[in-house]
């Protein structure tokens, strides 16, 4: 006769089983098994008619760090997620206690925030178009009431990516909120009204209360924006197509560009999976480090 306390382990194993497989398998067909074709790619010459494809190891890699686009293009990054993220992020918030907070239209307001956010990328850059245009955008119009002279906001290195910047904060900061919002929410009013009998005012109670209770969404805010900041082209598309002279050009752009328009998949291959690479050392670092400062209730 079986032990019925190892037939019940076993089934309980099976059950975890089950319910993992769906998961597994969406996983392996549309995460693992791309990642692992992607790097074999990786590993191949550009083929042509007359020249077929060769084995050639790291070589894609090696002229990757030889580009000087390459560089540039991962410089344009690191400044367009150093700007946008903490920048949302601090919007996000900001917007989420003041959408907390007794005050008229409440609703209205949140909602005015929310707004941008279920708009499509295309869309939004569309939008933002109308209002960098020279001579006849938003912009400009207001600038010629203070007889300030047009400017090509997009058609200027030194200004191209900082605009890029702003439509992404202005699409960004909103869906932040949400989950800001939804945490706020989560906080016990008790502690508001201990905070107050003892005298501390809004900073204090925001400072040494609020904000360590929303490290975990700040956490998990900080991992979204750090993935979005790679995967967020479609403005890019509308706005500069990564000009004037790369100076617009982010990651994944570069990375549609070499695979599409230079049909240079192995390329474009190894530049995946650099920035999957960096993408997983930095989440694991986030997760590492900072979850363990996150103070929880």
């Amino acid at each position: 006769m079986q032990d019925p306390i190892a037939i019940e382990r076993r089934r309980n194993t099976i059950n975890g089983w089950l319910l993992l497989t769906p998961a597994l398998i969406m996983l392996t067909t549309f995460a693992f098994l791309p990642t692992i074709a992607t790097f074999w790619q990786s590993l191949f010459s550009r083929g042509t008619r007359r020249r077929p494809t060769e084995f050639v190891e790291l070589e894609n890699y090696r002229a990757l760090f030889d580009d000087p686009t390459f560089w540039l293009v991962v410089t344009n990054n690191l400044f367009y997620a150093g700007i946008t993220i903490p920048v949302s992020i601090l919007v996000a918030l900001t917007m989420a206690l003041w959408a907390n907070s007794k005050i008229p239209a409440r609703s209205f307001i949140r909602s005015a925030y929310f707004t941008p956010t279920i708009l499509p990328m295309i869309a939004a850059a569309n939008l933002w178009l109308f209002f960098y245009t020279p001579g006849f955008g938003v912009l400009d119009q207001i600038g010629a009431l203070f007889g300030l002279p047009s400017t090509n906001w997009l058609g200027q290195p030194e200004t191209a990516l900082w605009a890029v910047c702003i439509v992404t904060i202005w699409k960004e900061a909103g869906f932040f909120m949400i989950f800001y919002l939804a945490a706020l929410q989560t906080i016990p009013p008790d502690l508001k009204e201990a905070a107050d009998i003892e005298g501390a005012g809004w900073w204090s109670y925001t400072g040494r209360i609020v904000l360590p209770l929303l490290m975990p969404t700040t956490l998990f805010i900080l991992v979204n924006a750090m993935i979005n900041s790679v995967k967020l082209i479609d403005h890019l598309f509308i706005l500069t197509k990564g000009g004037p002279s790369d100076a617009s050009k982010l990651l994944l752009y570069y990375i549609w560009e070499s695979a599409f328009a230079f049909f240079d998949a192995p390329a474009a291959a190894a530049m995946t999976v650099l920035v999957l690479i960096a993408l997983g050392a930095l989440a694991a670092a986030q997760f590492l480090v900072i979850d363990r400062r996150t103070h929880y209730r």
